[in-house]
């Protein structure tokens, strides 16, 4: 007779035919993303007429646009344990809440340091749902199509991403400038703010009705609810043999708590800073820099805000179809040889942008970067084959391992401490970029080839192939390009 882990395997092949009911629920949950995406990135469009009008100089207005990420990380770091405790979609719903509240508030601030607190309440609505959409979407999907379903975090992102420049753009435009008076005479950048409040709304309605995630129903005891959420939504045929399997791997432990991440040589279990070392080298190839100060950057190369608003806008439209060509790819090429790839590609990419900004001029008594031909285009494209190298790859595919590659009795609270570790690198990223590029774009960039060159070595030394593997086979999960460690990662 077979143990658990052995049938665990064979589990997916029963599945055949994505069940349309699992991709709802996916979609729903992955609004969260959405959200992440919009908050984030709503900024780039507000940031110059909010810093006229506060009279911020670059340290200030970098912590202003950075500031939302301290939330993040604490909010990331705080949903993991409380989704075991109270359920993911409580959780979902608290995350809409603070979105809401973030929104009117950032809208009407009226300080720097009042819209500094708004953000940071948006940015714990941010880290939650970064941790409870992968989570939530890993915990439902069918091992076979859990690629696809887990991008659909990352292509909501880049969705809200869009959405929030496009409506920058339109605001903008609208009113002749950010800083202009717009409807009921509110400025328009703060009209950008507040139209977060729709979406915000619609998720958190949404959450309301999804099904609670099936193992965090098992950890609980609700086997009858679990039962019907697993062959309701997840398709899964073998009900009672996939209960005996989620509770096999969670009965190891009574209760989950972030003392389970212990152990190793250096104070974590491996597989845990494996999560924190692919969260910290998505944000530290410097991909935030593009969204958050992207239309800064192009005015610096000599576009007018609406030239500049435009370009920021295509590239996030770029962002949006390499994040559907990951969606296509990911369960049939998998993830470790797509992260290699991507990793390649921004290091080319990423040292071009570094060599065409060595040859920018700064005209006298202007701090504004002026790049002449051929390095205006060169800079342009490679920004955008950035872009389109990082969606096909590191955006969705760190999501989709982060969500799928812990074991099921510590996945919560290591995602939660990789969501954490990952926000504070954005953070980093984006409060750095200012005084970086007051030493020169051409040194950020070349810093930011780097960290792309180490995680392309990273990946090849380290990081194991989790594709068509079932969540309750993660325990056995081989770390290292040739499959050693996976005992010790366990020992150890």
């Amino acid at each position: 007779m077979s143990s658990p882990e052995q049938s665990a395997g064979s589990t997916a092949h029963h599945i055949q035919h994505l069940n349309p009911k699992v991709i709802v629920i996916s979609v729903a949950a992955a609004i969260g993303g959405f959200l992440f995406g919009f908050d984030t990135s709503v900024i780039n469009g507000a940031v110059n007429a909010l810093s006229d009008e506060f009279a911020l100089g670059a340290g200030l207005t970098g912590f202003a646009v950075s500031s939302a990420l301290l939330g993040c990380a604490l909010g990331a770091w705080f949903a993991g344990s409380l989704s075991n405790r109270y359920g993911r979609i409580p959780v979902m719903v608290i995350a809409a809440t603070l979105f809401f509240i973030s929104a009117i508030g950032s809208g009407l601030a009226f300080g720097v340091w009042d819209l500094i607190v708004w953000r940071v309440v948006g940015g714990l609505g941010v880290g939650a749902a970064s941790v409870i959409a992968p989570a939530y979407i890993a915990e439902v999907a069918p091992a076979k199509f859990r690629g696809r379903l887990g991008s659909l975090q990352q292509l909501a992102i880049v969705l809200g991403i869009f959405v929030a420049l496009l409506s920058n753009a339109l605001l903008a435009n609208s009113a002749g400038g950010s800083a202009e008076s717009f409807w009921f005479g509110i400025d328009a950048w703060r009209w950008m703010f507040m139209l977060e409040a729709i979406p915000a709304a619609v998720y958190g309605i949404m959450a309301l009705f999804l099904p609670e995630s099936p193992r965090y129903l098992i950890g609980k005891g609700d086997l009858d609810k679990a039962s019907r959420v697993l062959y309701d939504f997840t398709g899964e045929l073998d009900v009672n043999l996939k209960i005996q399997q989620i509770r096999h791997t969670l009965e190891r432990e009574d209760k989950e708590s972030l003392r389970d991440l212990l152990g190793g040589r250096f104070g974590l279990k491996p597989i845990v800073w494996l999560g924190i070392l692919l969260s910290l080298f998505q944000q530290l190839v410097g991909i935030n820099v593009i969204f958050y100060y992207s239309t800064t950057l192009w005015q610096s190369v000599g576009f007018d805000e609406s030239q500049a608003l435009l370009t920021s806008t295509i590239t996030s439209i770029m962002n949006i179809i390499a994040t559907i060509i990951a969606i296509v790819l990911v369960d049939k090429v998998g993830r470790r040889l797509m992260l290699l790839v991507g990793s390649a590609g921004m290091a080319v990419s990423l040292g071009l942008m570094a060599l065409a900004f060595s040859f920018g001029e700064t005209a006298a008594g202007s701090d504004a970067v002026t790049l002449g031909q051929p390095w205006a285009a060169v800079a342009l494209i490679s920004a955008n084959a950035f872009v389109m190298f990082f969606g096909t790859t590191w955006g969705p595919l760190v999501w989709v391992l982060l969500g799928e590659m812990f074991p099921n009795r510590i996945r919560a609270s290591a995602l939660a401490v990789a969501a954490a570790a990952q926000w504070a690198a954005n953070w980093t990223v984006s409060a750095s970029f200012p005084s970086l590029s007051n030493i020169g774009l051409s040194f950020a960039y070349g810093l930011y080839a780097a960290f792309a060159l180490l995680s392309l070595l990273f990946v090849y030394l380290w990081v194991p192939e989790t594709k068509d593997r079932e969540l309750e086979d993660m325990e056995d999960l081989q770390l290292g390009r040739q499959g050693k460690g996976a005992k010790d990662a366990e020992s150890a």
